[in-house]
């Protein structure tokens, strides 16, 4: 034989996916082979390679059960004609990690399972991505990974928990933060407190109120890359497992038509987001993931942004903490779909979804079974949404308060500065009975690169509820807030403290002047008196041994745009 012989390509394959890279031709033998001990059969190197990217993991109710959900997905892309290939990523859960130092940890999780997510479906030339998920920072981890990555994808939430029941009303976990300031002030007794322990969290999924985890399921579904119906199908419904299903089969469809996020994903999607987002008082946290997620599309969204949505969208649907509705009230009401219908007025409805339909089309068939539930836009609980961007010379970049969850009596409020430079110091204050009505505490050094991280107020804040002081007091911090969290609590300054912004700079006894209305919020000291504090007052460096916070602080972006790792 000549050596100018050309040899045959052996097992060539089709060449349509990017998985091929992988599995085709004589050079990737030893790939396939590696393939083959996994037990696939010749004719499954020409199906697509889909991606289940799942953030199961055993000690958190909003994750333990979602590898059944990940079955249900994978026997989708099997029905479909794909291979599923299902990898894990991490997940912490808020409420285990609020008031203790592992809170820091938890804004920086959502870049990492970016990242993470983005390494797998890279590194294994994947055709497509299934994500699973279910709480606060993995719901948008995910989908800032499917905008970066632009590949066939659905986001599949894992569903929210079953609300609880004590002494005969729905519950979730707030009332049992909340439950604790009771405890304290002796309005619940021992007893009381450990029944409501016991029956808070009933069962799996994400915690049952308006918190970050269901409001950015919320804003998947709505921005089209979960299936319908999928952010209030319950974790333990047979509903959640359908449409775990249908996913798995759409995601192969996707792939054979290359239907990527950048072909139905734009600025119009993320205004829909903002708006749905008011309209429902979602969590404040949204204001910061809504713009990331943006970014990596390649799109900008601001604080001016999330304030127009919220001045012209009415908040129709009110949900626990802040209202006395459940999500499994919302989703026996129509759920998403049903909000859509009655918000099309206001949304860009012709922008289109995963399965191919528009989102008018996608709602077209949804019936409103509650109007206590979801009101109608002519006849709103609120005029405006939940969502006030506040500016003055303590936030020249910005701050937020979701004003829906504020008492009429404290929109506007002036009272004195208590300053703390830590969330643990100013929650011992609360239960130690040294903070008053009218009082305005002020947190700092609790942003992204001064906690670093920018951890959640909860603890402050549930305990400023529990004792009482919801409704009168007032809380100010460059750190951010629970979902849960509700009455005049302002978060998210920016500047941030840790790199020089007027918040370092408040003094005990200092006036502060709050104006929701007027969307202002001022430091009632003269610019000289600021201006001489800059000079004297030295920031505080907070010492960090970990090193996965310090590369955080050194690559962290301020919040007012969404607080993205470069």
């Amino acid at each position: 034989m000549s050596n100018n012989t050309t040899k045959k390509e052996f097992f060539s394959v089709n060449k349509k996916y990017r998985s091929r890279a992988v599995v085709s031709g004589p050079n990737r033998a030893g790939h396939r082979a590696h393939l083959r001990s996994l037990g696939l059969l010749d004719d499954d190197f020409e199906k697509p390679f889909i991606g289940i990217a799942n953030s199961w993991n055993e000690m958190h109710p909003g994750h333990v059960h979602l590898r059944g959900v990940a079955e249900e997905v994978k026997k989708g892309v099997w029905q479909a004609g794909g291979i599923p290939w299902e990898f894990n990523t991490i997940a912490l859960c808020d409420g285990l990690v609020h008031g203790q130092p592992g809170m820091r940890f938890t804004l920086p999780s959502r870049d990492l399972i970016a990242d993470s997510i983005e390494i797998i479906a890279e590194g294994q030339q994947l055709d497509g991505l299934v994500c699973i998920c279910s709480c606060d920072k993995i719901v948008p981890g995910m989908m800032m990974a499917m905008m970066r990555l632009d590949l066939p994808s659905v986001l599949v939430t894992g569903g929210p928990m079953m609300p609880g029941s004590f002494q005969g009303r729905a519950v979730a976990i707030p009332d049992m933060r909340e439950g604790v300031g009771k405890w304290v002030t002796g309005v619940y007794s021992d007893d009381e407190a450990f029944e409501l322990e016991c029956s808070v969290c009933p069962g799996p999924g994400s915690c049952a109120m308006n918190g970050t985890a269901n409001t950015m399921a919320c804003v998947a579904e709505i921005m089209g890359l979960s299936v319908s119906g999928c952010a209030t199908a319950h974790a333990v419904t047979s509903s959640k497992k359908r449409i775990a299903k249908r996913s798995g089969q759409l995601i192969v469809r996707l792939v054979e038509e290359d239907r990527k996020p950048s072909g139905f994903i734009n600025r119009s999607s993320f205004q829909n987001a903002l708006i749905l987002t008011a309209a429902i008082g979602g969590s404040t946290n949204a204001t910061i993931h809504i713009p990331a997620i943006a970014a990596e599309r390649g799109l900008t969204i601001t604080l001016d942004d999330v304030e127009e949505a919220s001045r012209r969208t009415p908040h129709i649907c009110s949900l626990k903490s802040s209202g006395p509705h459940t999500f499994w009230d919302l989703e026996l009401a129509g759920g998403v779909p049903a909000l859509v219908k009655e918000l099309l007025p206001l949304l860009a409805s012709a922008e289109k979804t995963c399965s191919g339909a528009s989102l008018a089309e996608a709602a077209e068939k949804a019936v409103n079974k509650n109007r206590d539930v979801i009101r109608s836009i002519s006849n709103p609980i609120h005029a405006q949404g939940s969502f006030a961007v506040l500016k003055g010379n303590l936030a020249p970049l910005g701050c937020i308060v979701k004003q829906t969850g504020v008492d009429t009596r404290m929109m506007v409020h002036t009272g004195p500065a208590r300053v703390f430079d830590a969330e643990t110091e100013a929650e011992a204050a609360i239960y130690d009975g040294r903070i008053n009505a009218g009082d305005v505490i002020v947190i700092r050094y609790e942003g992204p690169k001064g906690a670093p991280g920018m951890p959640e107020m909860f603890s402050a804040t549930s305990a400023l509820m529990g004792v009482g002081l919801g409704s009168t007091a007032a809380l100010i911090t460059d750190g951010r807030f629970s979902g849960a969290t509700r009455g005049p609590c302002i978060g998210h300054i920016a500047p941030e403290a840790a790199v020089g912004g007027a918040i370092a700079y408040v003094q005990e006894g200092d006036q502060i002047r709050i104006d929701i209305p007027g969307r202002t919020v001022e430091l009632l000291v003269d610019d000289e008196v600021l201006e001489a504090r800059r000079k004297t007052m030295p920031i505080k460096q907070k010492q960090v041994t970990s090193r996965v916070l310090r590369r955080y602080m050194k690559g962290v972006g301020d919040v007012s745009s969404g607080a993205v790792v470069e």
